[in-house]
């Protein structure tokens, strides 16, 4: 019997990626596969996936300073084939666990130096040394473990110069997400962010752009309250209806009543080879999407007639594409369904999946130790 196990210190236990996308597909090939977590929660057994919870850290020092070790624990305990790390922190306990005999992969869901590079919480003078040393301590590692797997083709392109058995695993949607309601009948004059609400995100630009339009956003998420104190105190928050956050059921609501969906990530380090989720959400309900004039970005959204990009960091561009889509709304109309399209064709986990399994097959039968 081959056991598989995914272990993550930093992420929910129902993560969508982790959970619902790799764990639910290795459960079709694959006798057992184990997910240990720590969020508190106790263990259970979900959707034939066995959950151990290693206790919630008390903060981001306890995360990284502890839960590595609690982590090894368990994963000793259970004693699967394959070990599957989806945190930075979890590196330490790689080789550890491959010293054992297991093998191990590394899911490197964000390209981890520029994204330091990008920290709020870490003094500005200190971003590049440590990116340049956790730089260097990933690739030491990652080198020497049996498999790699990353969220984009441009984190994947940096990793398997170090290490041949990397594959890119895109976090796409999955089919039955493809639900939206793409009727102009059913439109509202809004537009909707769902997700992390943070300044490096572009919602303080975002939210400046309402000034100059009658269009009102619908804006879904957590973040913390002196964010949200100084987004209060913007002229265009009279036309944000603020949600807090919500389930996928609400989610799928706020889009299919909203004419375009808004993804304007400031062009930060981490940001300008990333491919958000939320990207390929919007397209999988028919929403065209008003996305940063990135180059990759501006070649999945303007180059297949899926939305609109612009300078994230002008909220008068922000607030032309929301105009031309509410005052255009056939056209709107077309770049929704084209991205929908797109997303049964191409932007879709079910073609993930299978790399995915093909991936672990082959890992499966390989001696490499």
């Amino acid at each position: 019997m081959t056991s598989i196990c995914h272990i993550t210190t930093a992420h929910t236990r129902y993560d969508v990626r982790i959970f619902h996308k790799e764990c639910k597909s290795l459960t079709k090939v694959f006798e057992q596969v184990n997910l240990i977590v720590a969020d508190g929660l106790g263990d259970e057994i979900k959707d034939g996936i066995n959950i151990y919870d290693i206790g919630k850290p008390k903060g981001r020092t306890d995360r990284f300073l502890k839960m590595p070790g609690k982590a090894l624990t368990k994963a000793l305990e259970i004693k699967s084939n394959i070990y599957h790390l989806h945190d930075s922190e979890l590196l330490r306990i790689a080789l550890k666990l491959k010293k054992r005999g297991y093998k191990v992969i590394y899911d490197s869901h964000e390209d981890l130096p520029r994204q330091i590079i990008s920290k709020p919480y870490i003094p500005k003078i200190l971003r590049s040394p440590l990116a340049a040393i956790v730089e260097k301590y990933e690739n030491r590692i990652a080198k020497r473990l049996n498999g790699i797997v990353t969220a984009t083709p441009f984190i994947r392109d940096r990793f398997i110069k170090l290490n041949k058995n990397c594959t890119d695993i895109n976090n796409f949607p999955l089919l039955s997400e493809i639900i939206g309601d793409n009727s102009i009948a059913a439109k509202e004059n809004k537009i909707c962010y769902i997700g992390g609400i943070t300044q490096i995100r572009g919602l303080t630009e975002v939210i400046e752009s309402l000034e100059l339009t009658d269009t009102r956003l619908d804006l879904a998420g957590d973040m913390t309250n002196d964010y949200k104190t100084k987004l209060e105190s913007l002229d265009g928050w009279k036309n944000v209806n603020y949600l807090g956050f919500i389930d996928r059921k609400q989610s799928q609501n706020i889009k299919n009543s909203s004419i375009a969906g808004i993804v304007t990530f400031l062009p930060e380090p981490n940001h300008i080879n990333a491919q958000p989720n939320k990207i390929f959400e919007y397209m999988a309900s028919g929403l065209p999407v008003i996305g940063s004039n990135f180059p990759l970005w501006k070649i999945i959204i303007e180059d297949n007639y899926c939305g609109l990009c612009v300078d994230p960091t002008k909220p008068q561009e922000i607030s032309n594409a929301i105009n031309y889509l509410a005052e255009n709304p056939n056209e709107a109309k077309i770049m929704g369904e084209n991205g929908k399209r797109l997303v049964k064709e191409k932007y879709n986990w079910e073609i993930e999946e299978k790399k995915l399994i093909e991936f672990y097959k082959a890992l499966k039968t390989t001696n490499q130790k």
